[in-house]
């Protein structure tokens, strides 16, 4: 789909045409979408309220949007993966919530999902890709996605909807952007 619509517990890749919803004050709904322009992707993602929320809500969407920033922040040339997750995983452990570990950033170019991921968290697991140095020229997304309770996630039965496992709200934010010498230039903004 060119647009996942994806509504409170669900985290990613809902369909709007084959699930179709009503909308209903008080809930997050995180829209990530996709642009192909001359052959190369761009990607993105936003969580917005559906008029008032409630205050934990909103602290949830804020907290992921102040994610992707520092995330974003500590992207440039020459610094790690490891350098982003960190700053990632800073923010969301701060207020204690579940950070999305199954689901990641990631390259995008000629493909919507390119080498190499990009974590929101640390692992030993991820060694190897934390340890991957940006270069300048590398077209990457930041993706934090944060749920209210744990980080755990599930598979709906249409194969490509995610929600999280205990059915509490989850929000998400992405951008694209150009690493760079001396940062990071965000092409979705």
């Amino acid at each position: 789909a060119a647009l996942c619509v994806s509504i409170n517990d669900e985290i990613v890749h809902g369909i709007p045409n084959e699930n179709p919803r009503i909308l209903a004050e008080g809930d997050i709904v995180s829209l990530d979408t996709v642009l192909k322009h001359r052959g190369l992707y761009t990607d993105m993602a936003v969580t917005v309220p559906v008029g008032a929320i409630a205050a934990e809500h909103q602290d949830l969407i804020d907290t992921t949007r102040l994610a992707l920033m520092q995330g974003i922040k500590a992207a440039k040339g020459g610094k790690k993966i490891m350098d982003v997750a960190s700053a990632v995983e800073r923010v969301g452990l701060a207020k204690k919530y579940g950070i999305v570990e199954d689901l990641v950033g990631h390259g995008v170019g000629y493909d919507v999902h390119e080498p190499p991921y990009v974590p929101n968290y640390t692992s030993v697991k991820m060694k190897e890709v934390l340890n991957e140095v940006l270069r300048p020229g590398m077209v990457i997304t930041i993706e934090p996605m944060f749920n209210l309770g744990t980080r755990h996630i599930t598979l709906d039965r249409d194969g490509y909807t995610y929600r999280t496992e205990d059915g509490l709200p989850s929000a998400h934010f992405e951008h694209t952007i150009l690493i760079t010498k001396g940062g990071a230039e965000i092409l979705t903004a």
